[in-house]
């Protein structure tokens, strides 16, 4: 796959007057209007008007010495689960098609705004979010980049494929159980999942308020790292990469490593080498807690109970308008009781406090982000083939939203379809996870 121009790159084209933002839009929304494109399914609306606006504005500042941000005047892409002053939010689902425009926009796109990012588009996704797959019968399912006949991963599918086919530069995403990385390891891309509490989740439609956060896709850590401290209200600077020599890498045994198939099992074996040969001490764990997500998982996790709570009413009202196979998925939500949902949140705390003190002497955990390549489309029109292939796409990224941990995927070099590499970091120390991936994506690549 070709490489994709990243966040510091652009901006030094348009530092040094290479470029405009004028012209740097006008290319992204050529790309996405083109009719022998993705667009049509990347995106569920494309604001032309607002973004063109925008990065007009962006000229005019930057010509007067204004540039709040490394972001100024680049174009990205917002996933349709947020707010956007003046339009309606759909999360990708036809029942909220007539719903009232937002008032306000989402923290996160004010944010990014602030920062002179060009907004140019509102991204197509899974229904409410809920699939690691990607397909989307309302609005289309945008083609992988690398095979326009495979998935391009989910829920934020539309995010990734307008970042991959420069549609915009840098693209923002919810993440419940993967929906930032999985699409980013499938698409060759960069993805970041914060600890989630460093980035506001008002104004997006939740799946699950205990697992949700929101994070970017990119072609680069820093590109990532930026997005990121824009979206946390920080100083926008990625940090430096950390030397590799001596970091200590701890590959879990349980779990993580099953299933793989063959060219994500190669691909990873050549990352692990790679990180080995740059000095870094990387070493097979036991992390006998993964091995209990499954049971303690065993009647839906957090997922189910808290977007039936969320969707009831509407389900009542519209139900017939849903997808099947995301409506089927959030029913099973009523199954639980108050007692399961207690229970599921001692549990919870528990595996999160073990988890922590088995892995503190690591500097970060290694495995494979989705453990098979992106299944072609037609593999998944029987319901048997889905629902088998969604709980094993989803199954290594969602250890780290259960856990609360801020976790990357980075490219790894492939004989095949792309494939993603995860490092997991501590909860909280989302920098440092940033500053280790920025110098393990340079080896592993």
């Amino acid at each position: 796959m070709p490489e994709h121009p990243t966040i510091p790159s652009v901006a030094a084209d348009l530092a040094a007057g290479r470029t405009t933002s004028v012209a740097l839009t006008e290319a992204a929304l050529a790309r996405a209007e083109d009719p022998a494109g993705e667009g049509a399914r990347a995106f569920t609306k494309i604001a032309r008007e607002r973004a063109l606006a925008q990065a007009r504005a962006s000229d005019l500042l930057r010509a007067h010495g204004m540039l709040p941000s490394p972001l100024a005047g680049i174009p990205v892409s917002v996933k349709d689960l947020f707010d956007v002053a003046g339009e309606v939010t759909t999360a990708g689902s036809a029942v909220l098609r007539d719903a009232a425009p937002a008032e306000r926009d989402a923290p996160v796109v004010a944010r990014l705004r602030a920062a002179g990012a060009v907004i140019v588009g509102r991204t197509n996704m899974t229904e409410f979010a809920f699939s690691g797959l990607g397909l989307n019968p309302h609005y289309g399912t945008p083609g992988n980049p690398a095979d326009r006949s495979r998935i391009p991963g989910g829920s934020s599918s539309g995010a990734a494929v307008s970042v991959a086919d420069g549609m915009a530069v840098a693209a923002v995403g919810s993440d419940t159980g993967g929906s930032v990385r999985i699409p980013s390891a499938l698409c060759g891309l960069v993805g970041f999942k914060p600890t989630q509490e460093r980035v506001p989740r008002d104004g997006a439609v939740p799946l699950s308020w205990t697992l949700d956060a929101i994070g970017p896709l990119a072609a680069s850590t820093a590109c990532c790292a930026i997005m990121d401290a824009v979206m946390a209200g920080e100083e926008p600077v990625p940090p430096a990469p950390l030397a590799l020599a001596g970091l200590r890498i701890g590959i879990p045994r349980q779990l993580v490593l099953e299933e793989m198939d063959a060219t994500v099992a190669a691909a990873f074996d050549r990352a692990r080498r790679a990180l080995e040969a740059a000095g870094a001490r990387v070493a097979d764990i036991d992390l006998p807690q993964l091995a209990l997500l499954p049971e303690v998982n065993a009647k839906g996790g957090f997922s189910p109970p808290e977007a039936f709570a969320w969707h009831r009413d509407l389900l009542e009202r519209r139900g017939d308008g849903y997808d099947p196979r995301v409506a089927v998925r959030i029913h099973r939500g009523a199954d639980q009781s108050a007692a399961d949902y207690i229970a599921l949140l001692r549990a919870r705390a528990a595996l999160m406090a073990e988890t922590d003190a088995a892995t503190a002497p690591w500097d970060a955990l290694l495995m494979p982000t989705v453990p098979v390549v992106a299944p072609r489309i037609d593999e998944l029109a029987g319901d048997a083939e889905y629902f088998r292939l969604n709980p094993l796409v989803l199954r290594n990224p969602s250890v780290w939203n259960f856990m609360d941990r801020p976790a990357v995927t980075l490219p790894c070099a492939s004989d095949g379809l792309p494939v993603g590499a995860m490092l997991v970091g501590r909860r909280g120390h989302d920098r440092r996870l940033l500053a280790i991936a920025a110098a393990a994506e340079t080896v592993i690549r």
